[in-house]
């Protein structure tokens, strides 16, 4: 079985900040994100997904997910929202 991989952006509904990441299940991902199982997003919660997309491996998914940490990664995914 191949595993699918996805990059995907969340915004923060009572913050500003864009949380970049990913999975090979987005939401089951995006439930942890916003039932404060991630140390990292919980003071951010809760999340909307704003962007995602679906990689043809782990190491493009890695590349596509540094890109969109960015600083240009960034400013693209702030016109999304």
């Amino acid at each position: 079985m191949i595993e699918r991989f996805y990059v995907y952006a969340l915004r923060s509904l009572v913050r500003n900040y864009i949380y970049v990441g990913m999975t090979a299940d987005i939401a089951r991902r995006i439930q942890q994100h916003n039932d404060g199982k991630t140390f990292s997003t919980r003071p951010y919660r809760p999340f909307v997904l704003i962007y995602s997309e679906q990689a043809v491996d782990r190491q493009t998914a890695r590349k596509r997910e540094r890109y969109l940490k960015s600083g240009v990664g960034k400013e693209f995914l702030k016109t999304l929202t």
